[in-house]
């Protein structure tokens, strides 16, 4: 795939602007023409976009932040407007007679800080524009202000070359640091050295920033002693550093000078792609990632807004995907190789950098030609993200021939399915097909509030939790909540089963002083009858709960209360759910491996014997994360993971033969077209996947609760037919779907009205899918379908459609097949195979 650049005339000459939108839907600029232009990330070259001339001076900074975006200008000015659009909202602050030279939101996206021709620095409230925190210690103006990562610290750089490190976390702000001789002092707002940016970018990790430094070099400033820890240099990058931005994830850090653009690997600080300054009009003033999409933009001195689409080959590591690699930043620098020397060596973990672990040499060279243009030339992306020096290769070689092998992917910690982190004093504790639990945070205290979507069968009720419980599992028979050990007190589950005899029926369970709980599940038979007040409560039981310990043990305890089985659980506890008769528990098989797997297995422990049902490895690729677990309609474990694709296991009832099965991918949507939005599980009914949609970058539902959404599930069939692959995809999908009903059956059923008649409806397409291949003259696929027909009387049909293309030879095998059905009853021997079971 080529690199495509889009440019676009966006003000007049002079010093100007960018920034993304916190979803990346849309791109602000602003320029000395006074004008704020508001791009469409989407569109191309030939778009309008919208115009805001609210400035009276050059507008010289914008910022985003989470539903509103903000400008800066020469009139002293700060405002603030809707996400995406014109229209003005309010005006923040402002100066005193002197221009606004730079804005920044916090992540939360709740404060604003600014900077001007003051030596001083304004930190304010954008829910209460009057708390306000000034910040003193410069000497003259400020250029540029930054956020670190958790809000908490403020970094400046002023016109007197000093970079100050503030914690703003408290009410009273605190001067941490004061960094002296890395900048260059330039006191002349006039002058060009004016128009670079200084800014301290901060890596996404929080553990140092990088700064462009007087000598014209890139720096990092560790956090640890305030210090430089290391530099960014290349024989091919020159001049003075005029713009830098991180992509992200963390794993690139983009650079401009003179000499052009180029982009580097945070890990080792190694160049891995450069633009040469002739395909560059006028120097760059400032660069930002997309925060959505494989998009790097930049403006000019003359006004001019460039976007590179897929900036990052598609055999690289994408630049929004969290990787492995962001986390792993050497504190030393590595040496860099020659061209002759690539590919002497290229580990495992170099070719999961390149973005591909699974190829060989050959793919590695192969894949350092990708095309970006005539532009664009690629610099060792082969090991470019991770080469070895001598020591290095002395390191993992020792004297006696062993490798030393270290596992570099990080471990996907335990979750919740259904759970959200707190923010702002708010969160899910657990959200799935049967409700949903809110917690909100009072300081001392929280509420619980617990609702149904069925409301008929059980009763929503909220109360006052004293314990702070951090984890809840919502079951058909009842909740339960966990909180950990603090102080004296041990961590402990307490069980509130459904009904208005729920008071009397709740119970404690204690762990061990020095274990914490990792997982919680409610398993249980759904009710027959409402729950809201009397219930079969004596004849089902109050279910059962399960509890995952940080000892490694699985605990399982009836509604009641009572203590049944601990069972020893082999590697680390990821997550689990359970159903009626089982639980599913997902766990690491020892450690994560070198090339992004994280080696994940899932187990099927039945209530009733504790014995294993399944066991198998889960469908997570390299480089994905588990981000799911949940129970389908018809009882079957599901799985979603971090790259949208939905998985269920649908013969999980027969031991240890079931596979899983892909029924969603939703990057392949038709509605995701032109969207940036992913999806958040609550469950799957049928063959609707039931879903939150976020927008953006958003990763888990906020406050007040969204409505859940259906999304249609589609196998992935690839047959191009118009008319046959639906009808196809339909027919599998259906037939996998009745074979999870069937072998739920009793022992003494061999069917029931509602599956007859969804067979009846499968025999009727698959009927016309006969009549296609007849009227095709294709016998051999009218027999295959033939096959696939559920009841007799179909098989009469299918009959009377070969007859009418006069097929005599079909018909006659047709008829072969009706007899061998007539035979053996299909039922008879689904239901035997179930006894053997």
């Amino acid at each position: 795939m080529s690199a495509k650049t889009l440019i676009n005339t966006a003000h007049s000459e002079g010093n100007t602007s960018i920034t993304f939108s916190r979803n990346g839907a849309h791109i602000y600029t602003g320029g000395s023409d006074s004008l704020v232009r508001v791009w469409k990330t989407q569109l191309g070259t030939d778009q309008e976009p919208e115009a805001v001339l609210d400035a009276m001076e050059c507008v010289t900074c914008v910022a985003a932040g989470r539903n509103h975006w903000f400008s800066g200008s020469g009139d002293a000015e700060v405002r603030q407007y809707e996400d995406g659009k014109s229209t003005f909202d309010a005006l923040v602050t402002g100066a005193i007679g002197v221009p606004i030279r730079s804005i920044a939101i916090n992540p939360q996206g709740s404060r604003i800080a600014v900077a001007s021709d003051e030596p001083s620095i304004k930190v304010i409230d954008l829910e209460d524009t009057t708390k306000m925190m000034v910040l003193r210690g410069h000497s003259k103006a400020v250029r540029r202000v930054t956020w670190h990562p958790s809000g908490a610290l403020l970094t400046s750089c002023g016109a007197d070359g000093n970079i100050i490190v503030w914690d703003v976390s408290e009410e009273e702000p605190k001067e941490v640091e004061v960094i002296q001789g890395t900048l260059p002092a330039v006191p002349d707002p006039e002058s060009p050295e004016w128009q670079h940016d200084c800014s301290a970018v901060w890596h996404t990790s929080g553990e140092h920033f990088y700064v462009a430094t007087r000598a014209h070099e890139i720096a990092t400033i560790s956090r640890s002693k305030w210090s430089r820890s290391a530099t960014f240099t290349d024989e091919a990058c020159s001049g003075a550093v005029t713009a830098l931005a991180m992509s992200t994830n963390g794993v690139y850090l983009a650079s401009a000078s003179k000499a052009g653009l180029f982009i580097w690997a945070t890990q080792n600080r190694r160049l891995i792609y450069r633009r040469f300054q002739d395909s560059l009009t006028a120097p760059i003033t400032q660069m930002a990632w997309s925060p959505s999409q494989n998009l790097l933009a930049w403006t000019d001195n003359e006004g001019v807004l460039t976007r590179w689409q897929e900036c990052i080959p598609p055999d690289g590591i994408d630049p929004v995907r969290p990787s492995a690699a962001a986390s792993r930043v050497l504190t030393t620098a590595k040496k860099r190789v020659d061209a002759s020397g690539l590919f002497d060596f290229v580990t495992e973990d170099a070719k999961e950098l390149a973005g591909d672990p699974d190829a060989d040499m050959a793919d590695v060279t192969e894949g350092a030609m990708v095309d970006l243009d005539d532009d664009w030339i690629l610099d060792d992306l082969g090991g470019g993200m991770n080469d070895d020096d001598e020591k290095e290769k002395d390191r993992k070689f020792d004297g006696a021939g062993f490798r030393e092998m270290v596992s570099v992917t990080k471990a996907q910690p335990p979750f919740q399915p259904g759970s959200t982190p707190m923010e702002n004093k708010k969160r899910y504790l657990a959200y799935n097909m049967i409700g949903v639990i809110e917690v909100t945070d009072q300081d001392t205290h929280h509420i619980v509030n617990v609702e149904f979507h069925d409301r008929s069968l059980r009763k929503g009720y909220h109360f006052t939790d004293h314990f702070k419980y951090n984890l809840a599992a919502l079951g058909e028979r009842g909740a339960v909540y966990a909180c950990q050990r603090e102080a004296e007190h041990p961590a402990h589950v307490i069980y509130k089963p459904y009904g208005n005899w729920a008071s009397q029926s709740e119970w404690t369970y204690e762990l061990p002083p020095a274990a914490t709980v990792l997982g919680i599940a409610a398993g249980g038979a759904p009710p027959s009858k409402s729950l809201r007040s009397a219930n079969d409560a004596d004849v089902q039981g109050q279910g059962t709960v399960v509890i995952a310990t940080s000892d490694h043990q699985l605990i399982f305890l009836t509604g009641s209360g009572v203590e049944r089985y601990i069972m020893s659980l082999q590697g680390d506890f990821v997550s689990m759910v359970a159903g009626q008769e089982w639980v599913f528990v997902v766990h690491r098989e020892g450690s994560t491996t070198m090339d992004g797997s994280q080696n994940l297995t899932g187990r099927l422990i039945k209530f009733e014997d504790f014995c294993l049902l399944q066991k198998d490895s889960l469908p997570i690729p390299k480089g994905r994360t588990l981000k799911w677990l949940g129970i389908t309609e018809e009882g079957a474990p599901a799985l979603y993971d971090s790259a949208g694709v939905l998985n269920i296991l649908p013969r999980f009832r027969i031991p240890f033969q079931a596979t899983w099965t892909c029924l969603l991918n939703t990057n392949t949507l038709e509605r995701r077209q032109g969207k940036v939005e992913s999806y958040w599980p609550v469950g799957v009914s049928g063959d609707t996947f039931m879903c939150l949609i976020l927008k953006g970058q958003q990763e888990h539902p906020g406050f007040p609760r969204p409505l859940i959404q259906e999304l249609p599930c589609r196998l992935p069939f690839r047959r191009s037919d118009s008319k046959e692959q639906p009808l196809e995809e339909h027919i599998a999908r259906e037939s996998m779907l009745l074979d999870i009903l069937r072998d739920g059956l009793p022992d003494d059923e061999l069917t029931t009205d509602d599956i007859a008649r969804r067979e009846l409806a499968l025999d009727k397409e698959i009927i016309q899918l006969i009549q296609v291949a007849c009227k095709n003259d294709k016998p051999g696929r009218a027999i295959d379908l033939t096959k696939l027909l559920h009841h007799n009387a179909s098989f009469g049909v299918a009959l009377k459609v070969a007859g009418f293309y006069h097929l005599i030879g079909l018909q006659e095998k047709m008829e072969m097949l009706k007899e061998d059905r007539e035979d053996t009853d299909r039922l008879v021997v689904a239901r035997d195979r179930r006894r053997e079971q």
